[in-house]
């Protein structure tokens, strides 16, 4: 019989490998998000570049990594720091730069960084699937994020209305992600509390 020591699959695999690459991805997006305080079209399109890559390599390295049965502990801590880095510079630095209300980031980072923390501590009871509702809420904040990052409000002549137009689109999106982080939030705690509760009742005989 194999041992788990040959079972596992090594950390330095190609989907832990993009992982590590979109976390090193964070610090260059800012930078080019930040350039003239925003007001840089070629950066803030850079931006959106340097986006729109490490979304596709969040996408990449998850599919890989189930196809091949490369999941490991590593990738399972790095992947969401990854994640919540990349957005989190996002809401950040539009809010820097006066694309975005503080208080909209402040939400929904708060309920990020609180539904990973709680995972944490949940772990040793109960592990809490990725619900659809969650889902949604990522693929919307992802849009809006995209859609928010372009310098659209910047567009002249025949394109001023195209840009205008799909700035509001991306705020709409923006606002539906902001109702789903917080309701996906409420639901997510109290699931966790019912589920935890139910690990830690004796067994009934």
């Amino acid at each position: 019989m194999p041992t788990s020591d040959q079972t596992a699959p090594s950390n330095w695999n190609v989907p832990n490998a993009l992982t590590v690459l979109r976390i090193a991805m964070v610090p260059f997006f800012a930078w080019a998000l930040l350039v003239d305080g925003g007001d840089s079209v070629l950066w803030r399109c850079v931006a959106w570049l340097l986006f729109v890559l490490a979304m596709i390599t969040d996408k990449i390295d998850g599919d890989l990594a189930r196809k091949h049965n490369l999941v490991t502990n590593f990738g399972k801590i790095a992947d969401p720091i990854a994640d919540k880095a990349l957005t989190g510079m996002a809401f950040i630095g539009l809010s820097l730069i006066g694309e975005l209300w503080w208080w909209v980031t402040i939400v929904i980072l708060v309920r990020e960084w609180a539904v990973t923390l709680m995972r944490l501590s949940v772990a040793k009871h109960v592990v809490i699937a990725a619900a659809m509702g969650g889902k949604i809420k990522t693929v919307l904040q992802t849009l809006a994020l995209a859609g928010l990052l372009l310098p659209l409000r910047e567009l002249e002549g025949n394109l001023e209305p195209v840009g205008l137009a799909l700035w509001w689109v991306s705020v709409v999106l923006m606002a539906a992600a902001l109702v789903m982080t917080v309701w996906t939030g409420i639901e997510f705690f109290r699931d966790a509390f019912q589920q935890r509760r139910a690990a830690k009742a004796p067994a009934s005989v």
